[in-house]
This record gives C-alpha cells, sequence and structure tokens, in this order.
C-alpha cells in the first residue's frame, strides 16, 4: 500500500476565466478500486491527467512515493505493431504466459493478440491495452471512460476483471461498471470532493439520503423564515400604532400616559428585532443546505402521434462492410410506443442499421419500408460533426433556438459554453448538444445510437426519468445495463 497525496492544488486552463480546482486537497490509498465520478466538466478527466503528469498544476503537488502513475489508454510508439509484440514493449518484464492469462480473463480472443493492434475492433483494443498495466510492479492505472468502446457483454467481462484486481482510479458513468469493479467512491461534488467507502450505489443512496434531508430542512426552513417575516411585520406595526397614541387626544377626559404607551411601545421593538434575528439565523442556516444537491430539472418532450400503429418495418436487412461479409439478416417491426433496444457484440451493424434507418447511403440487402410522412429525430454516435457555436449550430438546423438552449441548461450546461466553439467541448458535451438538438425536435419515433456515451450519471438518470415520463417511440443502441433496464420494452438481438 502507498500514499497518494494531493496537497492544495489548484488549476485551470488556458484561455478559461474560471478554475478547474482551487485548493484541493486528498489523500488516496493506492490499494482501492476507487470510481471517481461527477458531472460533466467538474474536473474528473482533468485530475486523471493531473496525476498521471500530462497536466502540471499551477500550484500545489502531487505525490506517490513508489508509484509510477499509468495512463489509459497508453501512448504507442507504433501502431501497427501485433499485439503481443506491442504488449511486450508496454511490459517488459511480463512473461507471454501471463499476457496470455490477462487475455483470458477478459475474454480476449487469443487470436486478436497475433493480429495488428490497429485492426482491432474498439472493444477488443480497449481489453488489449488493459493487460500491461497490471503486468508492472508499482504501476497505479488511471482509467479515463474505458467502457466507451465495450458492448455491454464486454463491459461485464472488465468490471470482473478489475473487481480481481488492487489499486486504479477509474473514471465512469456507468452504473452497473462501477458497482462491479469498485470498492470506493471520489465524488466531485459542487462544494469539493468527497470519499466514500463502498460501490457507486452505496455512495449514490447515501447521497440521495442526504439530498431528502436537506430538501425537508429546506422546506421547514423557507416556512420558518415566511412565518417568522409575518410576525415581525405585525410586531413593528402595532409597535407604531401603540407609539402613535402618546400623541393622542384625551380620552373621556384623561390624558394618556406617554410612559407607559412608551415602555410598551419599546417591549413591542425589542420583540420585532428579536423575530427579525431568528428570521436571519433562519435563513443563514438555509444557505449552508443544499450545497451538493445536484439539480436535475425536469425535462420535456413532445412526441408526434402517428396515423398507423407500424412506423417501420425492416425484412431480411443486412449490412454490407466493404471486404466482409454481409451481417446476418434481421427482420423486425416497430409499433407505436415500443421501446426498442438494438443489442448485439461490437461490429455487429447496430449503428449502421440506424444509419440507414435515418436515410444515410449505408450499403445493404434487404428491404427498409418507413411509413409515409414519418419524422425521425436522430442522436448519431459520432461527435465530430460538431464545430461552431451551438447557437449558430441550432439555427442551420432550423430548431427551436429557445427550447434548445433550455434543455442545454437542464442538463447542466455552463453558460460560458455558449459562447466558445464546440470542436473545444469535451465528449460529453458534444454528447449533450447532440441530445438537445433531438429533444428539441417533435417526431414519431427518435434514433438514438449510444445516446449516453460520456454523459454524467445524473444527466442519464434525467434521459431515463423523461422517457418513462413521455413514453416515446424509441429505437436505441446503448450498452448502460441499468438505462437498458429501466427504459427497454424488447430488445432485438443482431
Amino acid at each position: 500500500m502507498a500514499l497518494i497525496e494531493i496537497a492544495a492544488l489548484s488549476f485551470g486552463y488556458e484561455g478559461s476565466c474560471e478554475m478547474v480546482f482551487e485548493n484541493l486537497s486528498l489523500r488516496l490509498d493506492s490499494s482501492w478500486r476507487l470510481g471517481l465520478v461527477g458531472r460533466n466538466g467538474r474536473g474528473k478527466s482533468t485530475l486523471a491527467r493531473l496525476l498521471s503528469g500530462h497536466l502540471t498544476p499551477q500550484q500545489g503537488r502531487v505525490s506517490a512515493p513508489g508509484l509510477r502513475m499509468a495512463a489509459f489508454p497508453p501512448t504507442l510508439a507504433e501502431t501497427d505493431a501485433v499485439t503481443l509484440d506491442a504488449l511486450r514493449d508496454l511490459a517488459p518484464a511480463a512473461q507471454d504466459w501471463q499476457i496470455f492469462r490477462e487475455a483470458g480473463l477478459l475474454a480476449l480472443n487469443e487470436g486478436a493478440l497475433y493480429r495488428p493492434l490497429s485492426t482491432l475492433s474498439g472493444g477488443e483494443r480497449v481489453k488489449a491495452l488493459l493487460i500491461p498495466l497490471f503486468l508492472q510492479e508499482g504501476c497505479y492505472p488511471l482509467l479515463d471512460e474505458p467502457t466507451a468502446n465495450l458492448d455491454l457483454e464486454s463491459r461485464q467481462s472488465v468490471a470482473k476483471y478489475l473487481a480481481a484486481k488492487r489499486g486504479f482510479l477509474l473514471v465512469s458513468h456507468d452504473r452497473d461498471f462501477l458497482d462491479g469493479c469498485v470498492d470506493h467512491i471520489l465524488a466531485l461534488n459542487k462544494s469539493g470532493p468527497e470519499i466514500c467507502a463502498g460501490d457507486f450505489s452505496t455512495w449514490y443512496g447515501e447521497k440521495q439520503a442526504r439530498d431528502r434531508a436537506e430538501q425537508a430542512q429546506n422546506e421547514r426552513l423557507l416556512q420558518e423564515i415566511g412565518r417568522l417575516g409575518q410576525a415581525a411585520r405585525r410586531t413593528a406595526d402595532w409597535s407604531d400604532k401603540v407609539e402613535a397614541t402618546k400623541q393622542g387626544t384625551k380620552n373621556s377626559g384623561i390624558k394618556p400616559d406617554k410612559g407607559y404607551i412608551g415602555h410598551k411601545s419599546a417591549k413591542m421593538m425589542q420583540r420585532a428585532k428579536s423575530i427579525e434575528a431568528r428570521r436571519s439565523a433562519a435563513i443563514e442556516e438555509k444557505s449552508a443546505l443544499l450545497h451538493d444537491v445536484e439539480r436535475a430539472d425536469p425535462l420535456k418532450l413532445t412526441p408526434l402521434i402517428y396515423r398507423s400503429a407500424t412506423l417501420l418495418t425492416l425484412e431480411e436487412v443486412s449490412i454490407r462492410y466493404p471486404g466482409n461479409e454481409p451481417t446476418p439478416p434481421i427482420s423486425f417491426v416497430l409499433q407505436s410506443g415500443a421501446r426498442m433496444a438494438l443489442r448485439g457484440r461490437n461490429g455487429s451493424g447496430k449503428s449502421s442499421l440506424l444509419r440507414l434507418i435515418g436515410g444515410e447511403d449505408v450499403p445493404h440487402e434487404g428491404c427498409v419500408r418507413l411509413g409515409s410522412g414519418l419524422i425521425l429525430s436522430y442522436v448519431p454516435q459520432r461527435t465530430d460533426c460538431l464545430s461552431g457555436k451551438p447557437l449558430d449550430y441550432a439555427r442551420n438546423l432550423g430548431i427551436d433556438e429557445t427550447r434548445f438552449l433550455t434543455i442545454l441548461r437542464k442538463l447542466d450546461f455552463e453558460r460560458t459554453l455558449f459562447g466558445r466553439d464546440m470542436e473545444g467541448y469535451s465528449q460529453g458535451q458534444k454528447k449533450k448538444v447532440l441530445l438537445a438538438q433531438s429533444l428539441s425536435r417533435d417526431a414519431h419515433a427518435y434514433l438514438w445510437d449510444e445516446p449516453l456515451g460520456y454523459i454524467d450519471l445524473f444527466s442519464r438518470i434525467q434521459l431515463q426519468e423523461l422517457i418513462l415520463r413521455f413514453a416515446p417511440t424509441l429505437l436505441f443502441v446503448e450498452h448502460d445495463g441499468a438505462f437498458l433496464r429501466a427504459v427497454a420494452t424488447e430488445e432485438v438481438w443482431l
């Protein structure tokens, strides 16, 4: 066991007026299987890069005596090398039998080790490059979104693999994946970092209970503040009225006792001041609440009702990839109100099928029949189509700008991002832009290709609740197991 210490660390990116971290101090045990969670833009990837040495703090320090920080994925000198040779270079002290053993534990086909690394699928490449991180003495892996290119089954095998290892930091938004492999959570909350022993569900359950308690106390204090405000105003009014009688006329020939009236007025004023002091204390107490409650305003959607129960029919459709055999034929019918999940291994043609249905020119065999006048709203898997400022993007698409920006704000999109070029956005921020443009369209059906990729867990829950509330017709690809269980009404395997 070694100690990783972050002391008084401050860091901000050049050209940004906001600091990502200010005076951050943490002590981490290198034996922890540590899950790093938080909203998009909260600094998770930045912290991993500071730990690895790829970024240098403006102030403070990071120390980890006896440890070598290893970022994932590693930097490769030659990507055309045979995979086994590349892994030997990354872990020179490892024996071949150890590499093959780890490959077996990761459910990586042995044949992949004899192919050039550049020819591996995204999922195969992730599994292969994990191997050398755990075959080096004194190596502390920093895993930033390793599941991005993994299907659900591969995520499960990688989670099982990591659960048997000792000591790493994992950045992830996948709830099931975190539960499957971590034993501590480091949450980057609004007010600062929080460390919790246990898996993601343990931390999230405690956070929800804490949020509910703070919300209840907040409501109680709001009522108390209102009641005390009314009491203070009534007491002040009474004091003014009593004070006014000092200058009153004779009543039945008797002069008013100004001393008594003044004394009574002063007591009422004192009472008013006491009430106001209690009110100020309640306001101060309230201001200390909700400091870590993540705002997740409900999203809205206006799905259109199609005139027929059947929206889309596929008959014996196969995707033809250049140089490869066509994918196995698939047939299904998408009915109004269905939330159909396309399932299958990486490379099975899920994304290509969605692009084909969305109207792109994808080589295929078989028949795709869309209902006449059917309006679709599409979220692509890739984000490299985004450039320029988001408002210009919305105008070019012809979508409602106000609606688009409102959705982004509800997805915890900082206002400062609206004035920046989207090419500089994080992957999670880009995905939110694509989701916002889709949600800004009234459509009969929504085609979403891995909509949760790089999206923070709070936004994932928002989207999950949106779908369950408005029940749109949805055809989607997603590898987040918790989301699939909650949302999908049927599954089609490719």
